[in-house]
């Protein structure tokens, strides 16, 4: 072979050669972790502070954002379609159970759908968040540890994908929250790192939380909360369970009427029979059109009571309580109620079963989720507002038979749900005041249970209330505009034009300051019905504040003082055979007004443990109000001394013997005019 022919011989072959050792030193590289994506990866910012976290990493990236319409010139009010990514990591040696992290979002975001985690609250989407909102996992609740999972990031870490509307910021402007941090109890977040479109923070246990004694199993531990649901897991099968749903009342202040319960099935599921309660809409026909019967294709879904993905469930009625096929389940079938401990613990507790069917890819036993984003709500009761469960140990049961042995459910979780307080015209019940010194009441705030249903063009919803005369209050505020108006000529006050909006309320309750003498003082309290709807059972609290030690006695109702938390608070109830409170009924004649049922007793208090009390200062009035636990909106003011009785003292002698004097002066002009 010639020497240049075997020179390009030998230089092609160490090309080759030089070619493969470089593709194999590459790919040893990329396999080691390195280059690639994972070189994009540690260009990110948040890398070097993730690597260095010991705690629950978070981050929130913005991702892009489009023009919604209608297009306004108007920055501030212009609204875009945003996607967004958060993602939490679990970077502890111990496991990040039932995660929640908290976004503060700040531009009037409304959220229309989220992948990888629900709302904590259990909010509808579109969901306003405009002052911030906290995710919960689901369907990954717990993250586990890098070390247990030999860093597995499927189950230490979770992403979540964000998509809504926001409103005011112009490109290229970056709408971020304000704020991101890990709202589990017992962890410390410093001010997030804002770069560009991606804010992080490493969240850490704080050292100084106490925590409770440590749980022996790997759950948590129950909630504490003013209601309490638990939803047990009796029986697992492949393709279907059946569990236990158990409410219970903690509040000494809470209770429900004709209780509605509701939840969201995630997962396709559908509830096939019941006991202890039922669904409002049973539609077993309709269930042929759902997801599950295209896979249950032979299923008979007659008798099948809910396919719903948001089913409203409800008590059932005392008569079905010893029915096999329904009901003969205990703490069922008492027509929703739910009343506090405190006053029957009988009566504090519901319960009912159900069998749930399952939908791929969940067919086998252990493929348990529970249903997300729980509300329930009463007639006029508190507005309770649920968190989503919590997987917690499972729930023991006493033997039937009667042994001393237990069986334990096979999976348990637990929902704790909160009173809150009502929003601005969002109340249910309302509260007027009246005094001795003044011979107006000062009515219900207008709109004080809101202004839906009025027509706005008749009456004015930001107008104050118009004082009345005391008899006002005896009818239904249709029928007060007369009285109010002729009320207003006597006192030379200015008359609205519109007239102020009604309070729209289907309970009122008025606060009349009776008397003030040496030793103390009294008070009339009225509640008026002014719905076609009989109160059962009703209670009523009175928060009175600094002068609460004063309390002596309710006469008419059974009146107790309440512990914590709700001290200088009086508890009411009705005596027995009292414990209705009727509804509103048509008068004694078409033409006459409409009569509410009305229930009345007088509180006494005395000034030996409170002397400084100033009853016509105001002092006599309460802080707040409660009706079967909702608590009443009170109105802006109170009654004041009128001028003319804070410029009058006692009245002499020489005064009565003028004021006789005039009058039969009058008497007798009258007589010669006849």
């Amino acid at each position: 072979m010639p020497l240049r022919r075997r020179w390009r011989v030998h230089l092609f072959a160490a090309a080759v050669v030089l070619a493969v050792v470089t593709a194999a030193r590459a790919q040893d590289y990329n396999n080691g972790g390195g280059g690639g994506d994972d070189d994009d990866e540690n260009d990110k910012p948040q890398f070097k502070a993730q690597e260095a976290c010991n705690g629950a990493f978070l981050s929130y990236t913005f991702m892009e954002r489009t023009k919604e319409y209608p297009h306004l010139k108007n920055a501030t009010a212009q609204a875009y379609a945003f996607k967004a990514q958060a993602t939490v990591l679990n970077a502890m040696t111990e496991d990040l159970k039932a995660w929640q992290m908290f976004v503060g979002f700040q531009h009037k975001e409304i959220l229309v759908s989220v992948g990888g985690a629900v709302l904590l609250d259990g909010t509808d989407f579109p969901a306003n968040v405009s002052g911030g909102a906290t995710f919960a996992g689901y369907p990954m609740a717990d993250l586990l540890n890098s070390i247990e999972t030999a860093g597995d990031m499927t189950q230490i870490q979770v992403q979540i994908d964000i998509t809504g509307t926001q409103f005011g910021i112009k490109p290229p402007g970056m709408p971020m929250p304000k704020t991101i941090k890990l709202a589990n109890p017992g962890f410390r977040c410093p001010a997030p790192t804002h770069k560009d479109s991606v804010m992080y923070v490493c969240c850490v246990k704080d050292p100084t939380f106490k925590t409770k004694k440590a749980n022996s199993t790997r759950y948590l531990p129950r909630q504490k909360g003013d209601l309490t649901i638990a939803y047990d897991v009796l029986q697992a099968f492949g393709n279907k369970y059946m569990a236990q749903v158990t409410i219970d009342n903690w509040s000494p202040i809470g209770r429900l009427d004709n209780w509605n319960l509701t939840w969201e099935w995630k997962r396709g599921e559908f509830i096939e029979n019941m006991r202890g309660a039922y669904t409002l809409l049973k539609e077993g026909p309709a269930c042929v059109y759902s997801p599950a019967a295209s896979y249950y294709k032979d299923f008979d879904f007659t008798p099948v009571y809910s396919c719903e993905k948001r089913p409203v469930i409800v008590d059932l009625p005392p008569e079905r309580e010893k029915d096999t096929a329904v009901g003969n389940l205990r703490f069922c079938c008492k027509n929703g109620t739910l009343l506090p401990p405190t006053m029957d613990e009988s009566k504090s507790r519901a319960m009912f079963q159900l069998t749930v069917y399952k939908l791929p890819p969940d067919l086998n036993r252990t493929a348990l989720y529970p249903p997300q984003n729980w509300k329930i709500a009463g007639k006029l009761n508190p507005h309770y507002v649920c968190g989503q469960p919590i997987r917690v140990s499972p729930m023991e049961f006493p033997d039937p038979t009667g042994l001393m042995s237990s069986t334990p459910a096979v999976a348990s979780w637990q929902v704790a749900c909160n009173i809150t307080r009502p929003k601005k015209r969002a109340s249910k019940c309302c509260v007027s005041f009246s005094a001795y010194y003044n011979d107006s009441t000062v009515p219900c705030n207008t709109c004080a249970c809101g202004c839906g249903g009025n027509d706005t063009a008749m009456c004015n919803q930001n107008a104050h209330p118009i004082l009345l005369p005391s008899e006002a209050m005896l009818v239904p505020f249709d029928n007060r505009t007369a009285k109010a108006r002729a009320w207003a000529k006597i006192k030379h006050w200015r008359v609205p034009n519109p007239m102020p909006c009604g309070d729209n309320c289907g309970l009122s309750i008025n606060w009349h300051v009776m008397n003030n003498y040496k030793s103390g003082w009294s008070v009339r309290l009225t509640i008026f019905n002014w719905q076609d709807y009989t109160f059962k059972d009703w209670f009523a609290a009175v928060t009175m504040g600094d002068h609460y030690s004063g309390y002596e006695n309710v006469y008419s109702f059974n009146g107790t003082r309440m512990g914590a938390p709700f001290n200088n608070t009086i508890f009411m109830q009705g005596l027995p055979g009292l414990a209705y409170l009727e509804p509103i009924t048509d008068g004694k004649t078409p033409d006459d007004p409409r009569v509410p049922g009305k229930q009345q007793s007088v509180i006494s208090f005395k000034k030996k443990d409170a002397p400084n009390i100033n009853i016509p200062k105001g002092e006599g009035f309460p802080k707040r109000v409660y009706f079967d636990g909702e608590e009443c909106a009170l109105p802006e003011t109170i009654p004041r001394v009128s001028s003319a009785r804070r410029r009058s003292g006692p009245a002499s002698l020489l005064h009565l013997v003028t004021g006789a004097a005039i009058i039969m002066i009058v008497a007798v002009v009258d007589s010669f005019c006849l």
